[in-house]
């Protein structure tokens, strides 16, 4: 608790700090307005499985922007990365939390954003079928019918997962459920079988599916990232609260690494509807540093860079898209250094191997 008030007004400082570094001249936004790729749940909304959960369920943003009379308004999505979009189109949210393939697809769209940290690295994939299906493995899979929730960071991984095991997406039939449909589906036996997230161990532990397949402890290239994104308008308007923002999530980084913190993380992310052992389940035998890190270090970029490539190529975006000049990690690199951090989390290669020697935000 002591080290949390010690590096809760470390926090604090860095308003000013921020002031200093980027003029203070910039116009101030009176509500900063956060969007959430997903339905989330509880109350109030929230989400687990990123440190974006614990600044929301803290209120860690509504205490740093209390001062300045500034309002934080928190939107979550039923529709995921692609109503995301939508609502980053339309100007009605600043900043978004989503997974890559979203992400990738909104900046071939034309949306004009700045990826500003990692908040959900290396997310792991499953794929379940009904408890006395006959199904076992990915190639059982040919010519089943299969939900894959398609636009999201998931669809992908699952394609690439088939792909590895002699599949295309063409050999299954496949169903467009979000992770709500799909449950009330494969339940109902109106699948064979499902790919999602760590919301499947609660149907699992329930009886009610079972995991055939796992990405847990492979190729972290078969792992799903997520990041915050600030929309380019706003982060030139509002250097400062951006500066802000950031300061915040990579507090509650920290704070989610920590291992001494795995049990109070967990419960933490239970306040969105998904059980504890859910997440004991999604983390097992996984450091919260990797997994919590916001570092934009090469792994980052090499997976973004597949997913451009891998989109591209299954005709998700028309061409594909340059990155150049979308990674923008010096709001990230202030934060770090202000809080004393820039050894704090372990860079990786572009193949997820570590990186020796200390970590630090990649300068793209």
């Amino acid at each position: 608790m002591k080290s949390l008030m010690i590096l809760s007004k470390r926090v604090a400082a860095l308003g000013l700090v921020a002031l200093a570094a980027w003029g203070g001249s910039a116009r101030a936004a009176d509500v900063i307005r956060v969007g959430v790729a997903t339905a989330g749940g509880g109350d109030p909304i929230t989400w687990g499985g990123s440190p974006g959960g614990v600044v929301r369920v803290n209120q860690w943003l509504e205490q740093a922007f209390a001062a300045d009379g500034v309002k934080v308004e928190w939107l979550f999505f039923k529709g995921a990365g692609p109503a995301v979009n939508e609502a980053l189109s339309n100007k009605q949210i600043d900043f978004a939390y989503q997974g890559d393939l979203p992400q990738v697809v909104g900046r071939a769209n034309g949306l004009k954003t700045k990826l500003l940290l990692v908040s959900g690295a290396r997310n792991n994939l499953y794929l379940v079928a009904p408890p006395n299906s006959p199904l076992k493995s990915i190639e059982d899979l040919k010519d089943r019918k299969v939900s894959i929730f398609r636009g999201t960071n998931g669809h992908l991984v699952a394609i690439n997962v088939l792909a590895a095991h002699g599949l295309a997406e063409r050999d299954i039939k496949g169903v467009n459920l979000d992770a709500g449909s799909a449950q009330a589906a494969l339940v109902s036996n109106g699948v064979d079988a499902a790919f999602g997230g760590y919301e499947w161990f609660k149907v699992r532990d329930q009886g009610l599916a079972k995991v055939i397949y796992s990405t847990q402890g492979q190729d972290p290239a078969y792992t799903r990232q997520a990041s915050l994104l600030v929309r380019e308008d706003f982060e030139r308007e509002n250097p400062a609260q951006v500066q802000k923002v950031v300061d915040v999530f990579v507090r509650a980084a920290q704070w989610s690494s920590d291992e001494k913190n795995r049990d109070a993380l967990f419960k933490i992310w239970e306040k969105s509807g998904v059980p504890y052992a859910s997440w004991a389940a999604e983390f097992d035998k996984q450091d919260l540093a990797a997994r919590n890190s916001p570092l934009i270090d090469d792994f980052i970029i090499a997976r973004y860079k597949a997913v451009v490539a891998d989109a591209a190529k299954l005709k998700l975006i028309r061409r594909e898209v340059s990155l150049d000049g979308w990674f923008d990690p010096r709001y990230l690199q202030n934060a770090l250094k202000a809080q004393g951090l820039e050894r704090y989390w372990t860079a990786f290669d572009a193949a997820g191997k570590p990186v020796a020697g200390p970590a630090q935000a990649a300068a793209r």
